[in-house]
């Protein structure tokens, strides 16, 4: 089978490509980056990036319970400001999954993208049933024309290696400083404004809320945060991500963001949440006094949480 080609630019061809999946481009995706980019400025030619679309896991396990890092959007940016030109999408199906080592390299790397490089990581694994590796890529890579560089780990302060996966776990624990540090970014969260019930309103505590969508879910509870409303000013405030069990459980999580000292309608607005700090788990409180003088209490230590990240 020939796997799906993404649209590659003519003057994109013969680029150093970085490969991977790339969810949350951490430092270990950074480094795979600054590999490519080594040879796209001593060979004098094109930086880019080729992800997954959908993510591999999501082919795989279609009913696995969200996971992602990041939105499409959100990669891209977080790729570019690493100096990537172009991020070429590779669309992951049964053709792809299907797809030996030798078709991937020659159908995909050489023939579609035209790569002049690929870096990926050392653990980087493709065709089907997982059957290429680095070594064989590298021997592939030579007879397609293309050069090939892995990448070691990269490990963070506990010695452990960087991975999409020890972020996942760290935000599910409600770590931020630790996923941030692997991230070397705080962890956001993306989206539109929806209408909720303004419940938060009534409490003198206007909200944005979010849908989760295919993020990883973050540890229950409240986070001191920051918000950009689409002008890359970061505005402080405090948010809840939970399912509100004193008002009235919800299907699923919502992220509802109180911004300190502000007043507009954001509905329909796509802002971007960074989660900066873990305040307190989801609690059900007795009565609605109860919960508004905790809402209080949260916004005094998210103030003092953000002088202090």
């Amino acid at each position: 089978m020939t796997p799906p080609s993404p649209s590659v630019p003519d003057d994109a061809r013969g680029a150093a490509i970085a490969l991977g999946n790339f969810d949350g481009v951490h430092v270990g995706h950074q480094a795979v980056v600054e590999s490519a980019r080594a040879i796209a400025e001593t060979r004098g030619i094109a930086l880019g990036a080729a992800v997954f679309e959908p993510h591999p896991r999501r082919f795989f396990q279609p009913d696995a319970p969200p996971f992602r890092l990041q939105s499409n959007a959100q990669r891209a940016r977080a790729l570019a400001e690493l100096g990537v030109e172009e991020v070429f999408e590779i669309g992951f199906d049964a053709a792809l999954a299907a797809s030996s080592d030798r078709v991937f390299a020659e159908k995909l790397l050489k023939e579609a993208l035209g790569a002049g490089h690929v870096s990926v990581g050392d653990d980087f694994r493709f065709g089907h049933k997982r059957m290429g590796d680095v070594a064989s890529l590298a021997k592939l890579g030579e007879q397609f024309g293309f050069s090939v560089d892995a990448v070691g780990e990269v490990c963070g302060d506990d010695d452990a290696r960087v991975s999409s996966t020890a972020i996942r776990d760290a935000i599910a624990l409600g770590d931020m400083r630790k996923a941030r540090a692997m991230l070397t970014r705080p962890w956001a969260i993306e989206g539109a404004v929806q209408r909720g019930f303004q419940r938060g309103r009534d409490f003198g505590f206007p909200t944005a809320n979010l849908s989760l969508g295919e993020y990883v879910r973050p540890r229950l509870g409240v986070y001191a945060v920051r918000v950009d409303l689409g002008d890359g000013v970061l505005l402080p405030g405090v948010a809840s991500v939970g399912v509100n069990p004193t008002v009235g459980a919800l299907p699923e999580p919502l992220l509802e963001a109180h911004l300190f000292d502000f007043s507009g309608d954001l509905y329909g607005k796509t802002i971007e949440v960074e989660l900066i700090a873990f305040l307190r788990g989801e609690d059900k409180f007795d009565d609605t006094n109860a919960l508004r003088r905790q809402m209080t209490q949260d916004v005094i230590n998210a103030r003092r949480a953000l002088v202090e990240a």
